[in-house]
């Protein structure tokens, strides 16, 4: 078998090592089309930031280290009522983008450096992605899958926002990350290698970002599985795995949290729980690999039962509060006009109530796909690799159900089951071509297995065509609250606290060197809740609130989504008043030169008679 793990060899005798096989000249050529494409996309962008909160802070966060930041302290000293906010982001993503910021402002500055980084960043990871997957399809079913793989890759990337020029947070990297894993766990020679990348790369991935830590779970939960079913012939990729983990997660832990941090116990990031957990999985798994792959099968069993109660108690006794949802503490009323408010934090039935067009493109092809694969078992036709395939579309869709932002995942993995369909189907559609039955059922699977499909379709059905022709304002309204020209008049002011909706604090972050009160962060859930009460209280208890942050200036966008929800939860509140032209007399208006609609005003506690807690 042709992969990027091994040299190809000719069937013949005595063959010449190829440095380049049929596999990466074939990723190469859908990466290359993919960037052309994504650069094209970048040239009619408005910003060289993408549209998300998270890349704009990514960026923030980047810039502090470059600004001499120490790498182990991740406090975003401008964010949050006092003391600055601890982010739970990953270092390891932040060094790339750096690296590349600092290897091109000698030339083109500092914004140029940034605009370039920026657009090479998410680009870059276009080629491991697509040769992950096409080196999954070649596992699974030959140079035809691997093409189909390839293909619908592509389609994935392009219709997707998570490569743009301008993304930056990490879920493109674990996006990345979940492919290698699979490409890997179908390695069916069972190659010490193979499995010795996957479990760098579900280190990798708990190191990054807590959002794929139930994915991790399940790909250990799969390898120890395998492991317990096949003993010997499994043993040295077992063992590879395990080591590879507990190894890359140890270096990772010890290479990016400070040794003051060693001993806490967060839920959202590495640190001790999931550092000590997944060490003593992988090595334990490893060792049983080792020790004990001459037991029968139900000696293995044993063993990984075992091993589980083992790890199963560590972790009811070292982190019992990470068994469930971190966000589960937040208060009420964040729940109201924040994370039921954010799509990717939605579950299925949510997304349903509201009648969103968007669940057949989050859904329906990893609900595709499991069928495909309960199909075929019941066919007896590759169980073992079905099996597999099915397990992993399965844990991610049934993620997805609980929240949306797992459906990438779950689109991605399905993309494999459909690819290994649409070689049988077609063959048949070749090898009776009169039959025009079969060419259809090739053409309808091909149309089904691309989630971009369902979106269009749900689309048009609940949108109409006006977003489609881009005459629909929905999200360009909102953007604009939080664009240069909106932060103009801003920057005029000396470094002071602003209080504004939790959706522009990023931006205020990145174009001013004022600190915020709020950005949409649950480790900020105090800086959230006062902006939330000041906008929604009367003018009496909001002048109080003020002032116990000095003076800050309070920045009020009516097109804001969280300052309209806030609106119409209490239109007699500051928010509201500021809405219907209304200015209470603690306020004092501040001129603005820009046209976005955004209103300045400066908390003047004097003009009462009263002065604020804090000066």
């Amino acid at each position: 078998m042709t992969d990027l793990t091994e040299a190809t060899s000719a069937k013949g005798r005595g063959a010449r090592v190829r440095p380049w096989t049929r596999l990466s000249w074939a990723a190469l050529g859908y990466s290359l089309a993919v960037v052309a494409f994504l650069s094209g996309k970048m040239m009619r962008a408005a910003d060289y930031v993408g549209r998300d909160n998270d890349d704009v802070m990514r960026l923030v966060q980047v810039r502090d280290l470059l600004a001499g930041q120490s790498w182990f302290d991740l406090t975003q000293v401008r964010l949050g009522p006092g003391g600055g906010t601890l982010m739970h982001w990953s270092r390891l993503v932040d060094l790339p983008i750096a690296a590349l910021i600092t290897l091109f402002k000698p030339f083109v500055g500092a914004e140029g450096a940034e605009t370039i980084a920026l657009a090479v960043w998410p680009m870059a990871l276009v080629l491991p992605l697509m040769a992950a997957m096409g080196l999954a399809g070649r596992r699974i079913g030959g140079p035809q899958c691997m093409h189909f793989c390839l293909f619908f890759t592509a389609i994935f990337i392009v219709t997707s926002n998570r490569f743009q020029a301008g993304s930056i947070d990490h879920h493109n990297v674990q996006v990345v990350l979940v492919a290698v894993m699979v490409g890997m766990v179908v390695d069916q020679h069972y190659r010490a290698m193979s499995f010795a990348l996957a479990g760098v790369a579900a280190a990798l991935a708990i190191a990054i970002g807590a959002e794929t830590t139930p994915f991790v779970a399940v790909i250990c939960l799969l390898v120890a599985a395998l492991w317990a079913w096949e003993g010997r012939s499994f043993a040295g990729a077992a063992a590879a795995f395990g080591a590879a983990l507990a190894t890359t997660v140890s270096a990772a832990f010890f290479l990016t949290v400070p040794p003051h941090l060693y001993g806490a116990v967060t839920c959202d990031s590495l640190s001790l729980a999931f550092f000590s957990l997944s060490a003593l999985g992988g090595g334990l798994l490893a060792v049983s690999a080792l020790a004990a792959s001459r037991l029968g099968r139900a000696g293995r069993l044993l063993v990984l039962g075992l091993s589980g109660g083992v790890i199963a108690g560590f972790a009811f006794v070292m982190a019992p509060q990470c068994l469930k949802n971190p966000l589960a503490d937040l208060d009420p009323l964040l729940w109201e006009l924040w994370l039921d408010n954010v799509t990717e934090a939605q579950s299925f039935f949510a997304l349903a109530k509201q009648g969103s067009g968007g669940l057949g493109a989050f859904y329906f092809s990893g609900f595709f796909a499991l069928a495909i694969c309960g199909w075929r078992i019941q066919r007896r036709d590759r169980i073992a690799l079905h099996l597999i395939l099915g397990s992993l579309v399965l844990a991610t869709w049934c993620i997805a159900l609980v929240q949306v932002r797992g459906a990438v995942f779950a689109n991605l993995i399905a993309i494999l089951p459909a690819s290994l369909l649409l070689v049988d189907l077609r063959e048949n559609s070749i090898r009776e071509p009169r039959r025009v039955l079969a060419s259809l059922f090739y053409a309808v699977a091909v149309l089904i297995s691309v989630p971009a499909v369902w979106a269009l379709a749900g689309e048009v059905a609940t949108n109409g065509t006006a977003d489609l022709a881009g005459n629909s304002d929905r999200r360009g309204a909102s953007a604009r609250c939080t664009s240069a020209e909106a932060m103009a008049d801003l920057r005029q002011f000396p470094a002071t606290l602003v209080v504004a909706p939790s959706n522009m604090g990023a931006s205020i972050l990145r174009f001013t060197d004022h600190r915020v009160l709020s950005a949409p962060y649950h480790r900020n859930p105090e800086g959230m809740l006062a902006e939330l009460r000041i906008g929604l209280a009367a003018p009496e208890e909001a002048a109080a609130l003020l002032g116990r942050f000095g003076y800050p200036v309070i920045v009020f966008c009516a097109r804001d989504p969280q300052t309209r929800l806030v609106i119409k939860k209490a239109p007699d509140g500051v928010y509201g008043q500021l809405n219907a032209g209304k200015v209470p007399d603690f306020l004092d208006i501040v001129p603005v030169t820009a046209s976005t609609g955004l209103k300045l005003f400066r908390f003047a506690p004097e003009s009462r008679g009263a002065s604020p807690e804090n000066p």
